[in-house]
């Protein structure tokens, strides 16, 4: 049957041959009502706070059949958010559908809510203040379950911290935590995305843009952005970022405080875990999700604090994506996706708010307390999409690292080799030149509000007009300023699940500089592939100054060795047979790590950069490596 499309008037006309549809049909058919939301919503009710704040929050309440709210109590999920409640409309058709009630608040200082904003400090006490005006409530049943990534997964741990009373389990996604350690300050580093981050946001739902002249201004200032990268550091009073003060405040001193100590207290889960409501946790993180460190770390601390269940699932995601089976220029396979990004959860609420006794425990995605998806067992082809098929698989296991690992040192030797056996040259090492005016591009990675100056992912590391500061198609391998270290092609897969540490005896010229190090599976050149493919799995940070701890600065006696300790993020991959493990080392990644001047100023308030010469030991005496976790397969 052979049918035409024609628009007329903006209505769509089917002539069908044999089969007559008039436009009079068409338009009633488009003229049909929605079905009604499954929900009452009392809009904008001000909740007040302790300190008298009123804070707006959105309540929906499922409907009978006449369309008056329910009247029995209800459990709750709760979702508390700086990117504007209005946003959870899909969220709350879903979970009222299903016999919940749903509730969206702005955070202090966002869109609808009063006060002023505050990075994630004050979401502690509003959250108890918030659940306890909740259990008060006549549809309330006084059990709250929370709903959130990033940000919104944050000002979950923030009321577990809190102890909030109604609190009854949480799912926190990809979620903010443990800043000063890792994901915002990085090994003493501060990861750019925070500024890119407050670039964006300073103009959308602050208080400052309900004046329209100053929307604009800060508006501005976000689409040229750009140019502020290349004009750091930020400081006060300088850019367009004043007129939204309290962001100048925090951006400020968020590059400025490099140590781990009480300015980084909130969400420090790692130091405070005994605060943490004892309540059943699920933790979901992705390898390539920018707070997967912290996701892995809270497990370990929070299972050995809380008598309640602990669960965790980690895949092969970037940051949010749990529906999602590729990203970047890699793909996992469609088992990697969790395609009902609500079923899932409703799953988990319906076991500890409702009772029910379902899959929790007993089947996937919660068969076991540890679930991982271990990339690499794909055949490398290309795919329909020009993607790098990468593959993996599902895995239920009990702990997390896990028993069996076997950590296996691979050290660093002379041309450029990484190998089981320890040197046994002295001396040996490989000396670069860093110079702060050209480091070396981010490309892809555990990234999250990237937002046009990063990418997100698994990527070739190589340029391309994709890469904003890398624009040729040339590796960072061929880079002077990347030392490379590998291994021969493996003679056997090679499976590596777990957290990872390079162990790095450097020195430098100057007082102050970073050392970079990127765990990277390096594809053998194919008919697809015919340059081979370099697949960054993984990467880490440290500034010198930060060596010794991550709570106290010393400076760098030049050319003396000092042992760095590079914590990169956790990973569960296979290196096929043929492949090449390789560590690559340098002293910038930028634009995902601020760029370090060398000169030993206080962060962020530099003037001045000096070149450094940084020298990698790989000597008997001085022996670099990288240990790697290896599973036995």
């Amino acid at each position: 049957m052979i049918g035409k499309q024609i628009w007329l008037n903006g209505w769509l006309v089917l002539a069908l041959m044999g089969v007559g549809v008039g436009l009079q049909e068409v338009r009633a058919e488009e003229k049909k009502p929605a079905a009604p939301p499954p929900y009452v919503l009392e809009s904008n009710v001000m909740v007040t706070m302790r300190d008298g704040v009123k804070l707006a929050t959105d309540v929906y309440r499922p409907i009978q059949q006449d369309g008056t709210p329910v009247q029995e109590k209800l459990p709750i999920i709760l979702t508390r958010t700086p990117y504007n409640k209005t946003g959870a409309k899909k969220q709350a058709d879903y979970f009222t559908r299903h016999g919940y009630v749903f509730i969206a608040q702005d955070c202090r200082g966002r869109y609808a809510s009063e006060g002023v904003w505050h990075w994630m400090t004050d979401d502690g006490n509003d959250g108890v203040d918030a659940s306890a005006w909740i259990g008060k409530q006549s549809w309330s049943d006084g059990k709250i379950g929370m709903f959130g990534t990033s940000y919104v997964g944050g000002t979950q741990h923030a009321m577990a911290l809190a102890g909030a009373k109604e609190l009854t389990t949480v799912i926190p996604v990809d979620a903010v935590s443990n800043c000063g350690v890792q994901s915002m300050r990085n090994g003493g580093a501060f990861e750019l995305r925070f500024w890119n981050w407050i670039m964006l946001n300073a103009g959308k739902g602050s208080q400052a843009v309900k004046d329209e002249a100053t929307a604009a201004m800060l508006k501005e200032m976000a689409d040229n952005r750009f140019h502020y990268l290349a004009n750091l550091p930020l400081r006060k009073g300088t850019t367009p970022l004043k007129f939204a003060p309290e962001y100048e405040d925090w951006l400020t001193a968020a590059m400025s405080h490099g140590a781990n100590d009480d300015y980084w207290k909130q969400n420090n889960i790692l130091e405070q875990a005994s605060s943490y409501k004892d309540m059943p946790v699920y933790l979901v993180g992705g390898w390539y999700d920018s707070w997967a460190g912290n996701t892995t770390a809270n497990f370990g601390v929070l299972s050995k604090a809380l008598k309640s269940d602990v669960y965790l699932i980690m895949g092969p995601w970037i940051h949010g994506a749990q529906a999602g089976s590729s990203h970047g220029q890699v793909d996992y396979g469609k088992e990697a996706a969790i395609p009902d990004e609500l079923a899932w959860r409703l799953e988990w609420y319906d076991h500890w708010l409702k009772g029910k006794d379902n899959s929790v425990g007993k089947a996937a995605p919660f068969a076991s307390k540890v679930r991982i998806f271990t990339m690499g067992t794909g055949d490398g082809h290309k795919t329909e999409k020009g993607l790098l098929f990468h593959g993996g698989e599902w895995r239920e296991e009990k702990e997390w690292p896990l028993a069996r690992q076997q950590s296996t040192a691979f050290y660093f030797g002379g041309s450029g080799t990484l190998a089981r056996e320890k040197p046994t040259q002295e001396p040996a090492s490989t000396t670069f030149t860093f110079d702060p005016k050209n480091p070396v591009p981010t490309i892809g990675g555990n990234i999250s509000s990237g937002n046009d100056i990063l990418l997100q992912g698994a990527w070739d590391q190589r340029g391309g007009p994709h890469v904003w500061n890398w624009l040729n198609p040339i590796p960072l391998s061929a880079r002077n300023d990347v030392v490379v270290f590998e291994t021969e092609p493996l003679a056997q897969d090679v499976e590596v699940t777990g957290e990872i540490e390079v162990k790095l005896w450097a020195s430098s010229s100057a007082v102050d500089t970073d050392f970079t190090a990127k765990l990277v599976d390096v594809y053998p050149g194919s008919k697809d592939w015919p340059g081979g493919f370099d697949l960054k799995i993984t990467e880490g940070i440290i500034r010198a100054r930060f060596r010794d701890s991550l709570k106290t600065e010393k400076l760098m006696t030049p050319g003396t060795p000092y042992e760095f300790t590079i914590k990169v993020y956790p990973t569960s991959n296979v290196f096929k047979k043929g492949h090449r493990i390789r560590v690559e080392v340098s002293s910038s990644n930028f634009p995902r790590f601020d760029v370090n001047p060398n000169t030993g100023e206080p962060l962020n308030d530099h003037r001045r950069t000096v070149i450094a010469e940084n020298t990698i030991l790989h000597s008997k005496q001085h022996p670099s490596r990288i240990v790697l976790p290896i599973i036995p397969r």
